[in-house]
């Protein structure tokens, strides 16, 4: 069923995230009680997750080992296209076909533990 759109806004859309906890604390006082007058409140918070460690503190590599191993267990394969971006669990955006073409064009210069992180993904090199 097509969402109710007024003046091209899709109504609920827009309603999903003002009840959003981060954009319902952005609002005004009036705002949050001209909503709360509609039935309209916040909603509650999604648990954090603590199985997943947070990619943060990660470095660049890390990050683009981390984006590889969860691009094949949703894909099946290592075959990334060059433009594609990875999202990590933690919002964490990585190009990771150019980060793959930038780990073969400097894998002489990684570390022997870099390129057994590698390996262990089964990379194959001559596929990329």
């Amino acid at each position: 069923m097509p969402g109710v759109t007024v003046h091209g806004m899709d109504i609920g859309k827009w309603l999903a995230r003002q009840r959003t906890p981060k954009v319902w604390q952005a609002l005004t006082d009036g705002q949050r009680e001209r909503l709360a007058q509609l039935g309209i409140v916040p909603s509650a918070p999604e648990p954090e997750k603590l199985a997943k460690p947070s990619t943060m503190l990660l470095g660049a590599f890390e990050k683009g080992v981390a984006a590889l191993t969860q691009y094949k267990a949703r894909e099946g394969s290592l075959t990334v296209p060059r433009g594609h971006v990875e999202q990590l669990e933690d919002g964490t955006e990585v190009k990771l076909g150019v980060w793959i073409m930038n780990q073969k064009g400097s894998r002489a210069k990684l570390t022997t533990d870099k390129l057994q992180q590698l390996a262990d993904l089964e990379l194959d090199w001559a596929e990329v």
